[in-house]
């Protein structure tokens, strides 16, 4: 285990991690459909820029440039050859920038899912999901990362292939998935039965979590669910800064800093310890959250309607329990869901 990070996570009540990779690199010029990956060797400066913004926002810890960073992904840019090169860099750089803040920042090594569906629906087997994390996890170890950072996943399988790749690799991880399908994740997961999940693993994650999903409200009713598995594991929370509008040919995040002020102290207040922002979460937010962190003290477990009133409505009434006999969004005497606003 990484020493800087276990202390962390053994001496602070909570974490701030990073915002947004996409968001900020489109904003700096990458475009649609291009692999943010291949700017670890084009525009190095533009990959700094990126991990030195979020440390100067208050991070304690920021994701490489690697989210693509697996063969199958780089397939689709004729890069499939240069895995352990694009991360390794990706590494070095984050590296570079996390020794020089003066302070101790960690460096996660991103690993996003393949984008290929586990056998037997998909083609994908256990095997190759395995080689193909493994040979990411290693480029992101040379490169200098404290911990990998697996996130986005949606089937178990893929996660647990992931967690077998670190462990080959020697390497401590956390990994988060994203419940993105009425509480569900797009394979079908609940928060739940991601927290059994977990403990059951041979090499567990040092943290587990949500990132991205719909919106901060629909994130934080998960990260209550984990909290009432009963683990005493570290969650992690990231969630996207508001909701995706489509403005002027992009997509925009409604959310402003003062309502991702709001989000992170509703996070650390249900429980999660590494909060962060996900798509659209931008070093403005960052500022605003790790402010309001210090600032304000930690309050009780909010209800459903809280996080309602203060973030805004929920996508769906449903929290992915109701098939095993429970009231949607209703467990531990909470209320129910509600619809986002303007669904």
């Amino acid at each position: 285990m990484n020493d800087a990070f276990s202390e962390f996570l053994a001496t602070r009540d909570w974490l701030l991690a990073d915002g947004a990779t996409g968001t900020n690199l489109f904003n700096m010029g990458l475009a649609s459909g291009d692999a943010p990956e291949l700017w670890n060797v084009e525009q190095p400066d533009n990959i700094r820029a990126l991990y030195r913004n979020a440390v100067e926002a208050g991070s304690d810890l920021f994701l490489t440039n690697t989210f693509g960073g697996n063969a199958s992904r780089l397939k689709l840019h004729d890069a499939q050859n240069r895995v352990r090169e694009l991360n390794r860099l990706g590494a070095e750089l984050g590296r570079e920038i996390a020794d020089a803040s003066g302070r101790k920042v960690i460096v996660a090594g991103s690993v996003g899912p393949t984008g290929d569906i586990m056998a037997p629906m998909g083609t994908l087997t256990h095997e190759l999901a395995v080689e193909m994390f493994h040979e990411q996890a290693e480029g992101l170890k040379e490169g200098g990362a404290d911990v990998l950072w697996v996130e986005t996943i949606s089937a178990p399988e893929e996660y647990k292939a992931a967690a077998e790749a670190a462990e080959r690799a020697g390497m401590p991880w956390c990994g988060t998935m994203s419940f993105d399908t009425a509480g569900r994740t797009m394979m079908g997961l609940t928060s739940a039965d991601m927290a059994k999940m977990v403990e059951k693993l041979k090499y567990a994650p040092l943290a587990y979590g949500a990132n991205c999903g719909v919106g901060a409200s629909d994130l934080l009713r998960t990260v209550l669910g984990f909290a009432e598995a009963g683990s005493t594991r570290p969650i992690i929370a990231k969630g996207n800064a508001g909701i995706p509008k489509y403005v002027d040919g992009h997509i925009h995040y409604d959310g402003t800093p003062d309502l991702m002020a709001e989000y992170a102290v509703l996070a650390r207040d249900c429980g999660a310890t590494i909060i962060g922002g996900c798509c659209g979460t931008m070093p403005q937010h960052l500022r605003a959250m790790r402010a309001a962190l210090e600032s304000r003290e930690k309050g009780p477990r909010p209800s459903l309607e809280t996080i309602a009133a203060t973030l805004g409505d929920f996508s769906s009434p449903l929290d992915g329990t109701e098939a095993a006999g429970t009231a949607p969004a209703a467990r531990a005497g909470r209320g129910g869901g509600r619809r986002r606003r303007g669904a």
